[in-house]
């Protein structure tokens, strides 16, 4: 197991029908092949993609138990019941309850949150949290991001005299008998057309059901009705940070909830963007996933993640500048955290040859902080390209996080495994477990076979699928709007990337002492270009190199110049796939 294997570079082939879907659908001839690269082929669905429409967003209704948690929520406005919206401590759980929370608050109702402590709680309902909110006098219980899977709490809850309406994206059990109405799209037999949302979003369509059925019973004849767009930046941060794929219904709402997020009628937003330095910058996906994501996440995963909801609610800019440099603060110390478990981890991984022939990862230790565990397995698989799991273990239990590679379902290997484990659950690509500690040498030796049996060498390689070969010659600041034009990027949808051949090395410098800056030649054309994290490959002056990369405008101090961002740089000769 080495992290230097070399990328495996796929460039596609030029599509024959390309020109035609270009000619067909006004598009340029590149525009033609990305789309179809992702799948798009004809002139509809490139019109589509490419002009997304509020108006084409699916009906709410469609979704089975949708009705049934209507008339529950209509007849708790009715007669003024008090609601609590239960959360979850991640970016998607905590928008998704933030929108609840502001839209009901904005419709004088009288609500209120809970988000369980991820250190002490754990994830999804539990019994103390319900006796808990039971003794508020609270009359309905909304989930969001969670509750499928919770028939006993929701029996509980019940007993105790509070209704419940759960709202959840995961995955359903193959023996699901729901206790409330549910709304989940993963349902058998839902006729909702598109199953990939996230929490956030089928909150959304939750709030876009409550605010029609509402006008039809004249509620806002004597009331103002909120306006549903102002919440689409909420959607967008909560959607991009759970990674669901930017397609269809999701890429709508991304859409339109970054163009809102750049005049946020949330002061929490507008304080984080401004920690996070993005406040007068153009807003793009990768800013939700990798800079205001994180954050939120963060006093989560420290065991806080009331900061978060706060500073997603709050109305007085003083306060959401202050919880958003608490949210900061609990990033970084969130990093060091992390960057401390990882890196014993790597010394473990180095020293040990048996680890380093296998095909999964599995790590425990104690002591490990539980709430960065899932970030730790995902930068062992960005790493070495392995199923990861990363535990801790804490007396005679080991509990933790888990994420996979394509090709490798993480949620059925462990529902094959489902023996050894207290508790887990997930989907393909990450997952969540509890399990004894003496079990730990067995999950690891079977999750081994189980890999063995399903993975290829081939897929233990990571790979970058290449778009497109294009000369230096051809980019243009007109070329790269047209590629912009298929933005918001993300899962699903990503960022088109290009392969040019023997490019002259005219200059070679490292900047801010991790990133190399080069000046590269190619006929009549020179670009600069950045290797986010590449220093080590100074010096390249005088050299020659095959190079895949982004074209890109680069925005400093008022001017404007195109620059090439680096996926991937080799010698001559080297192209793979």
């Amino acid at each position: 197991m080495n992290e230097l294997n070399p990328v495996v570079w796929k460039l596609k082939p030029p599509s024959p029908s390309a020109s035609q879907l270009a000619h067909e659908a006004g598009l340029s001839t590149l525009q033609a092949q990305l789309l179809i690269n992702r799948g798009i082929s004809t002139p509809t669905q490139a019109m589509s993609f490419l002009n997304p429409r509020l108006n084409n967003m699916a009906d709410p209704m469609l979704m089975t138990g949708m009705s049934d948690a209507l008339a529950i929520i209509l007849k708790a406005i009715e007669n003024r019941k008090k609601i609590t919206i239960y959360g979850d401590y991640d970016a998607d759980g905590l928008t998704a309850t933030a929108l609840l929370l502001n839209f009901f608050s904005s419709l004088g109702i009288q609500v209120s949150s809970y988000i369980p402590d991820r250190l002490r709680e754990g994830y999804s309902l539990n019994s103390k949290a319900i006796s808990e909110i039971a003794e508020k006098r609270t009359g309905l219980i909304i989930t969001v991001d969670c509750g499928t899977t919770n028939a006993r709490e929701i029996a509980l809850a019940k007993t105790l005299g509070v209704n419940v309406v759960v709202t959840d994206h995961h995955q359903v059990p193959e023996d699901f008998q729901p206790q409330c109405p549910v709304v989940n799209p993963h349902q058998p037999g839902c006729p909702f057309p598109f199953k990939d949302l996230a929490g956030v979003g089928l909150a959304f369509f939750l709030t876009v059901a409550v605010r029609t059925a509402l006008r039809e019973t004249g509620w806002f004849r004597t009331r103002p009705e909120p306006d549903l767009k102002e919440y689409l930046d909420l959607v967008a941060l909560g959607t991009v940070a759970d990674r669901v794929p930017l397609l269809d219904q999701n890429r709508i709402l991304v859409h339109y909830g970054i163009g809102v997020m750049a005049k946020s009628r949330w002061p929490g937003i507008s304080a984080m963007k401004e920690v996070a330095g993005i406040a007068n910058t153009e807003i793009t996906a990768d800013d939700l996933a990798f800079r205001l994501g994180p954050r939120l996440n963060a006093p989560g995963r420290m065991g806080d993640s009331r900061i978060g909801i706060r500073a997603l609610t709050v109305h007085e800019p003083t306060l959401a500048r202050d919880l958003a440099l608490r949210i900061n603060a609990a990033n970084n110390q969130r990093q060091g955290v992390e960057q401390n478990i990882l890196n014993q981890i790597e010394g473990v991984i180095e020293s040990d040859e048996g680890i380093r022939d296998s095909r999964t990862i599995v790590m425990a230790g104690e002591n490990w902080h539980k709430g960065v565990l899932g970030i730790v397995a995902s930068r062992l698989v960005d790493k070495y390209h392995r199923p990861s799991l990363v535990l801790n273990i804490q007396d005679d239990l080991a509990s933790g996080s888990g994420r996979s590679i394509d090709g490798f379902n993480l949620y059925q290997a462990l529902t094959k495994l489902g023996p050894l484990f207290e508790k887990f659950g997930g989907h393909a690509h990450a997952a969540g477990f509890t399990l004894k500690a003496a079990n730990l040498h067995t999950l690891k030796k079977e999750l081994e076979s189980l890999a063995r049996k399903t993975l290829k060498d081939s897929d233990l390689v990571p790979a970058i699928e290449i778009d497109a070969e294009i000369p230096l010659d051809n980019i243009s600041t007109e070329m790269i709007h047209k590629i912009r034009a298929l933005s918001p990027f993300g899962e699903g949808n990503p960022e088109p990337i290009f392969f040019a051949g023997l490019l002259e090395v005219l200059e070679s410098r490292v900047v801010g002492e991790r990133h190399l800056k080069l000046r590269v030649r190619q006929g009549k054309s020179s670009y600069e270009a950045i290797g986010f994290g590449m220093a080590d490959k100074h010096p390249l002056e005088g050299k020659t190199v095959n190079m895949v990369f982004t074209p890109e405008i680069d925005r400093w101090q008022g001017y404007e110049k195109i620059q090439l961002r680096i996926a991937d740089m080799r010698e001559p000769g080297s192209l793979k796939g």
